[in-house]
């Protein structure tokens, strides 16, 4: 019997629904006439997962490089808490992701390669490409996910086809396209601390060539920190943030056009800064913190607003197709922050919690960003010795920043402003290639020819330290080479063995952050070889995948960034020389029909080999533990990378117990292990993150042949309280994770 198409209309208002935050009850009674589809066999054995790392549908186990595919069933478990894209830290081998922005703003590392920088310019060696399109600025980075087809992480330098901007990898996002069934679902939930998530999807045929699918996505918080100095109870923590996404697919004979838009509100507050949190000479909280409370004089806000579009053109013609990808991405944002984490200052007692030098409450805003990316495609369609592709690829950002500083001990007087503004253009071309030399052996090369250009310019109206106005500009460009190289060897229909090297670079990079300084600071292109041996396999009759790598890599001037220390300033840095080598494991199993397991591992050694590299340290309260130049600064040589923990594990296993015709009860449980991190280029005995294992966990009843489902949920069951990151120029100033989150969810399906 034909499944009943939903009617325009219902499309239509599941959209409005969800973009509101309002109940979706009205629209599901709407389509429960919709007839259930045919049950499905369940799943007893691994499934063929194909991915795109490549620009073009693969099996994963055919791809030779290292990989981890998240499925839309752990990233719907990991985010439950209404976690951002940071969920994804030490869910993949050498992944590790974190902020100092609250919501917005993430930043994430591969084989400990990241950029601890926090202005709004930043560049990142983790290129994050959104249903193709790269989301260069760090604030379209924290795009929530839902309704996601999945997630593949590539680790490891993509100069050939992803360029610029990738040598320590990609995380790439692939939104669930729509299609002529009909399909959607609705997720609700609620917990602890008034978190709140509603979202859905819907889709289907639109036509006899068009299909289209809405989803959307609401998720709340309620204030959950008290201000002991204010005496607001509640007052901080909170958060409102929702996306939609619309698309439309046409299709006829061998063209095809997709239409996406999508739009994000996020109202809230920046990262809730905790002044002399962490005890001095070990990275501990201090005896009786509170991570329910803070007791600060500034103020603290966020607001970010980010739409974009994006059309991809396929043209079927014969033994080769020819796509255009066309993307526009723009943004607005405002952050405020009490950056000091306390009240007072030594010029304005009383002061706390513990000995604060000078008060400092600062904002960022991102006032506009726009950027347009444009790629051509001609690739070979699955001939059988030779397959190849070539493309050019065009960038355009346009940005302008601001910086703020209040004087919080004069009314949050305006004391210190400045512009920023900043437009790159870049292009490149580039073609791949594999060929099946021999029954056993396939080789893949490919290069890519970039060139990388950028205009900035900061005007300083005033300084908080006295500076008058200032104005500084800078052109750095850059074109160069990139490549990859490939073997495969197929020992077996089920066991491949590849060896890799790779070549990525990331561009030049300006700094501007003048409100404590008279000068800006510009890095040097970094560039990065890789050499890979991997293997992949299945056995047990489908029933386990289990691949493996090991890694080393040398990388050239390195771009680093020194935050804060003494001198309040924050710069570019180019190291040397960075080595790093380690390895991953990615293993899935069904050990029983009703019992899958998932685990993933990695070991990531990081090290710095610049003899003449030393950074500013700590303004106040910390024990170093580098060896100190003549002027006192650290001397970094032979220092692991900041953010880059050695090890990484993440656990997930699922038990079903059958019920009835359709039914079944469930635990699914995940467990994520990050060993020790040290926060800043220099070492000291307070400012690390110790060894984290966090865990969540569902239990509930699933029926209809798994469309309908109810579950009880805990992230972070164990409640474990961890510091995730620090400021070190004014105090020990700590951020700390989220507590546990206990809630209920439902889910259905059409």
């Amino acid at each position: 019997m034909p499944v009943a198409r939903p009617s325009r209309s219902a499309v239509l208002a599941l959209s409005i629904t969800l973009a509101l935050g309002l109940p979706v009850s009205a629209v599901l009674a709407q389509e429960a006439a919709t007839p259930a589809k045919t049950p499905a066999t369940k799943t007893t054995e691994l499934q063929t997962v194909n991915v795109t790392a490549s620009k073009r549908v693969e099996n994963m186990q055919k791809v030779p490089m290292s990989l981890t595919v998240l499925t839309p069933d752990k990233l719907e478990a990991f985010g439950q808490a209404g976690d951002t894209v940071l969920q994804l830290a030490a869910r993949a081998p050498s992944v590790y992701a974190e902020t100092s922005y609250g919501r917005e703003f993430p930043r994430f590392y591969i084989r400990g390669l990241g950029n601890s920088d926090f202005d709004l310019n930043a560049s990142q060696p983790v290129s994050m490409v959104y249903d193709d399109i790269v989301q260069e600025n760090p604030i379209l980075k924290g795009f929530p996910l839902f309704d996601l087809e999945q997630v593949e992480v590539l680790r490891g330098p993509q100069g050939t086809l992803f360029g610029r901007n990738s040598p320590a990898g990609v995380i790439k996002f692939d939104s669930r396209k729509p299609s002529q069934e009909t399909s959607g679902y609705a997720r609700v939930s609620y917990g602890s601390l008034g978190t709140a998530n509603a979202e859905a999807a819907l889709g289907g045929s639109l036509g006899a060539h068009w299909s289209g699918r809405v989803s959307a996505l609401a998720q709340h918080r309620d204030g959950w920190i008290d201000n002991t100095f204010t005496g607001q109870k509640n007052v901080l923590g909170g958060y409102n943030d929702r996306a939609v996404r619309l698309q439309a697919l046409y299709e006829n004979g061998g063209f095809s056009a997709l239409i996406n838009g999508h739009a994000r509100w996020l109202d809230g507050n920046a990262m809730v800064n905790r002044a002399n949190a962490i005890e001095l000479g070990d990275p501990s909280f201090v005896p009786g913190f509170d991570r329910d409370k803070v007791s600060q004089d500034g103020r603290n806000k966020q607001h970010l607003f980010s739409w974009g579009s994006n059309l991809h053109l396929a043209w079927n013609v014969g033994d080769t197709t020819f796509t255009s990808i066309t993307g526009l991405e723009r943004a607005t944002t405002y952050s405020l922050g009490d950056v000091d984490g306390g009240y007072g200052a030594s010029f304005h007692p009383p002061m706390g919690p513990g000995f604060i030098p000078f008060p400092a409450e600062t904002a960022d805003a991102l006032p506009h960003d726009r950027q347009i990316t444009q790629e051509f495609r001609l690739a070979s369609n699955g001939q059988d010795k030779l397959n190849w592709q070539v493309g050019t690829y065009y960038f355009d950002e346009d940005i302008a920043i601001s910086n703020f500083d209040y004087a919080t001990f004069n009314d949050h007087a305006l004391d210190g402003y400045a512009t920023q503004t900043q437009r790159t253009k870049a292009w490149a071309v580039f073609g791949s290639a594999n060929y099946q030399l021999a029954d056993d052996f396939e080789l893949r090369a490919g290069a890519r020819w970039s060139h990388d250009s950028r205009d900035f310019k900061v005007d300083r109206v005033m300084s908080p330290i006295g500076g008058g106005p200032l104005l500084q500009t800078a052109q750095p460009h850059d074109a160069r080479w990139s490549g990859d190289l490939t073997g495969t060897w197929t020992l077996s229909p089920n066991v491949n063995v590849y060896a890799r090297v790779a070549n990525g670079f990331r561009a030049p990079s300006v700094q501007g952050r003048v409100l404590f300084a008279d000068f800006i600071s510009q890095a040097k292109p970094e560039t990065i070889t890789s050499y890979e041996l991997g293997v992949k396999t299945t056995g047990m009759d489908n029933h386990v995948r289990f691949n493996a790598d090991v890694y080393t890599f040398n990388m050239h001037n390195q771009q680093l960034t020194a935050v804060g220390g003494d001198i309040n300033v924050t710069r570019l840095l180019n190291a040397s020389k960075t080595q790093g080598y380690g390895a991953e494991f990615d293993l899935e199993a069904y050990l029983t029909p009703n019992f899958v397991l998932t685990a993933g591992g990695s070991y990531n050694h990081t090290e710095l080999k610049d003899p003449n590299l030393a950074v500013a340290v700590c303004g106040s309260g910390c024990t170093i533990l580098d060896p100190l130049s003549a002027n006192g600064n650290a001397l970094v040589y032979g220092n692991s990378l900041p953010n880059a923990p050695k090890w990484i594990g993440t656990l997930t296993a699922r038990y079903g117990i059958p019920y009835g015709d359709s039914g079944e009860f469930f635990v699914y449980t995940d467990w994520n292990y990050r060993s020790e991190v040290n926060f800043f280029l220099y070492d000291s005995a307070e400012f690390k993150g110790k060894p984290l294992l966090e865990g969540g966990v569902r239990l509930g009843y699933n029926w209809d042949y798994g469309r309908r489902e109810v579950a009880l949920y805990g992230r972070n069951v164990t409640n474990k309280q961890a510091i995730t990151g620090a400021i070190d120029f004014n105090n020990r100033t700590a951020f700390v994770n989220d507590p546990r989150i206990i809630g209920v969810e439902f889910r259905a399906e059409l």
